[in-house]
């Protein structure tokens, strides 16, 4: 009889360890997002006009430093254009949400970097994880990158930020985040079986995350457009389902990109596809783990819910920061229901 061969120990490395570390970092992601959304909410994005991305994790101490911050603020065209005459207490608590913020992502950086090194220097990192997790840590500098990028495009010679920029912000946040939680699955699997192989992904799989990242790309439009303030009535705008005298740009693509009314009006019905997507996926993992049904039904059933609420309550900022909170959590329960399939398919 042959023996059969089972991975080393090396080959194994600490699976179980790792991945937990990674849902802890995931989950920083999470309040990142969270914050992130605060952070546009309150219009606080463009309060700090430089990227130091080492020394400015020190905040401003004394009145001379706020001063000096203050001042650069005022050459930016939010402050002439929207905010001239802001006190110094105004500044400030914009300044806050942004400086929390940008020192959350440096904290992230940290959490995933300092770690990563520990582990690979005590050969804890199993086989094959290796050139993912430093992926996973690319991504995240990247990410710090986009988010200056973003912010740049409202230093120039306009008072916000392109919404474009802040959407492939955002979707890369998420992607990391879905990346992180996946990562951690298949860790989590490989601890429970070590003949057991990463989960891939499936055609059907794809189509469900391409359903949702187009929800997502929207949503970004419409918090960068400010467009949920076009009409704060449901299921209805006003009195149509679609504004007849909704004034329209020059090219088809510009005003899926560009019109506030167009991009709302999407986002608002992409959300009915984005639901009977979430519910087929739930459906198809229901037998094999009833948890992970239910937490797909029960995220994308909030968010839908939070949508409505946002629109009905003008954007309230509460209920708006819930529903971009939620959203990340879509996100995460949509990618355990696609690994979970995943996990079905042949090595």
């Amino acid at each position: 009889m042959t023996a059969i061969a089972l991975p080393s120990s090396a080959a194994l490395g600490r699976p179980r360890t790792i991945a937990w570390w990674l849902f802890g970092v995931a989950a920083l992601v999470f309040i990142m997002v969270v914050v992130g959304g605060i952070t546009r909410l309150t219009e606080s994005g463009l309060s700090m006009v430089r990227w130091e991305p080492i020394s400015g994790i020190i905040p401003p101490l004394n009145a001379e430093q706020w001063q000096a911050e203050l001042e650069a603020y005022r050459a930016t065209p939010e402050y002439q254009q929207v905010n001239r005459g802001m006190s110094m207490a105004e500044f400030q608590a914009i300044f806050f949400w942004e400086y929390v913020h940008r020192v959350l992502g440096r904290l992230i950086g940290l959490a995933f970097a300092i770690p990563l090194a520990w582990f690979w220097i005590k050969k804890a990192i199993p086989t094959g994880y290796h050139w993912r997790l430093v992926a996973l840590l690319a991504l995240g500098g990247l990410q710090g990158a986009i988010g200056w990028w973003m912010v740049a495009s409202g230093l120039v010679d306009r008072p916000d930020v392109s919404h474009i920029r802040l959407a492939v912000h955002l979707m890369t946040a998420l992607f990391i985040l879905a990346g992180l939680v996946w990562t951690a699955l298949d860790l989590l699997e490989l601890d429970r079986d070590a003949a057991a192989k990463p989960a891939r992904m499936t055609v059907f799989g794809l189509v469900v995350l391409f359903v949702l990242a187009i929800q997502i790309l929207f949503g970004a439009f419409t918090a960068g457009l400010e467009a949920g303030y076009a009409f704060s009535t449901w299921p209805m705008m006003g009195n149509e389902w679609f504004p007849a005298n909704t004034p329209m740009l020059d090219g088809f693509w510009r005003n899926l990109a560009d019109n506030p009314i167009v991009v709302q009006f999407i986002h608002r019905w992409w959300a009915v596809v984005s639901v009977i997507a979430l519910v087929w996926l739930a459906r198809k993992v229901r037998k094999e783990h009833r948890l992970a049904s239910i937490a797909i039904h029960s995220a994308f059933g909030t968010q839908f819910l939070l949508g409505i609420a946002t629109l009905l309550t003008g954007v309230d900022i509460i209920v708006a920061t819930a529903h971009q909170g939620v959203g990340a959590l879509v996100v995460v329960t949509a990618a355990w229901g696609v690994h979970l399939i995943g996990r079905r398919q042949p090595a």
